[in-house]
């Protein structure tokens, strides 16, 4: 089988094995209608030019010219959505620059869902901060450390008042939340920016230390051990908190339609199995790409996961080709099933058909 590669301007290199859809197991039986109308609001994105929430490569022109396709004749039936991603994309597989089958590396994540209050109080001491003014004119910017001791304090505001330091962390790693107020009424923060510093697994650090195995590595095992450690200067659960220098700020929003989810970086909502996060670097938003695997997504037991799901999102620790980050949803059990993630699994993209590359050049492989 032969292979394309394709380098992009900053040198990154891409081998894609082109497939056909017999060879994508499951494709025939997945509710493509679902999957294109996610498909279909970040076509709605991509005319419009809505400015993304994190900035990415820009669409190609064959991608523009299939959102505009499918904006023009929308499919109503099921039959009608996977003859339209059959005639408008073709599938490949991404390879090594040694050409083996890249395999996928999956995790996934949530939009917590958390208590809160508009100030301070004795219950919720621990803040959200707004974006600093001075974010953009100041490099290195201060790690998490730093920031949480008050180093830009006066640049600064507390949006929100969340219960804890591990509340705060949880969130933006998640890079997202929904919070409730006291008297019900529910606003969402929304991502806004980060001091650029790298992000640190602080429950793979537990791993490593010893201090949690790996089969009993969870979200909640997470928080647990954070509060049990203590929170508070020079108490351990603090200090690996700010093992991870990376700070996110937010904007503080109203909820609005409470049936979307959270505000991805292509500017949009996110759909629970649908949308995911990949590389900003390498793949456009609005592109598809069909996963494969086993996950333990509905149930503790791993069960077939193969359905086609659109690039929504990124993250700072979504790097490389066949890096992907899938949205669960929101709430505890999202969050529960998002933290068992941690899969390989097979991955191929569908790439507009024609498209002609114009970020990339075209070398002829093997």
């Amino acid at each position: 089988m032969s292979l394309d590669e394709r380098t992009d301007e900053v040198g990154l290199s891409l081998r894609l094995a082109p497939l056909a859809y017999e060879d994508l197991a499951g494709f025939d039986t997945d509710d493509l209608l679902a999957a294109f109308d996610v498909f279909r609001r970040s076509c709605d994105a991509i005319m419009d030019e809505t400015p993304p929430l994190r900035r990415a490569i820009p669409p190609w022109a064959g991608l523009k010219n299939t959102a505009r396709e499918a904006l023009a004749r929308p499919p109503r039936t099921l039959f009608e959505a996977r003859r339209f991603f059959q005639t408008h994309f073709r599938p490949y597989r991404i390879h090594e620059p040694g050409g083996a089958e890249a395999r996928a590396f999956l995790t996934g994540y949530y939009e917590p869902l958390v208590e809160g209050s508009l100030s301070r109080s004795p219950g919720f001491t621990a803040p959200i901060l707004a974006r600093p003014d001075n974010l953009d004119s100041l490099f290195p910017y201060p790690v998490r450390a730093l920031i949480e001791a008050g180093a830009i304090d006066a640049h600064t505001r507390p949006l929100v008042w969340l219960k804890d330091a591990v509340e705060v962390f949880m969130v933006q790693v998640q890079g997202s939340a929904r919070v409730r107020l006291a008297d019900g009424q529910m606003l969402k923060l929304v991502y806004a920016g980060r001091n650029g510093a790298p992000y640190v697994s602080i429950g793979r650090l537990l791993i490593e230390r010893g201090e949690m195995s790996a089969a009993n590595m969870s979200l909640a095992a997470l928080k647990a051990w954070v509060r049990a450690h203590g929170q508070n200067p020079g108490e351990a659960g603090l200090a690996l908190l700010q093992h991870n220098p990376s700070y996110v700020f937010f904007v503080l929003q109203e909820e609005g339609d409470p049936a979307l989810g959270p505000i991805g970086g292509q500017g949009l909502g996110l759909t629970a199995l649908r949308s995911i996060a990949i590389d900003r670097a390498l793949w456009p938003y609005g592109l598809p790409f069909w996963i494969d695997a086993a996950l333990p997504f509905g149930q503790a037991v791993p069960a077939k996961f193969q359905r086609l799901m659109i690039a929504q999102d990124t993250g700072s620790a979504i790097v490389g080709a066949t890096r992907t980050d899938i949205f669960f949803g929101r709430g505890d059990d999202a969050g529960a099933r998002a933290g068992d993630i941690r899969h390989e699994g097979r991955m191929a993209v569908l790439l507009p058909a024609g498209e002609p590359w114009p970020l990339m050049d075209v070398v002829e492989g093997e």
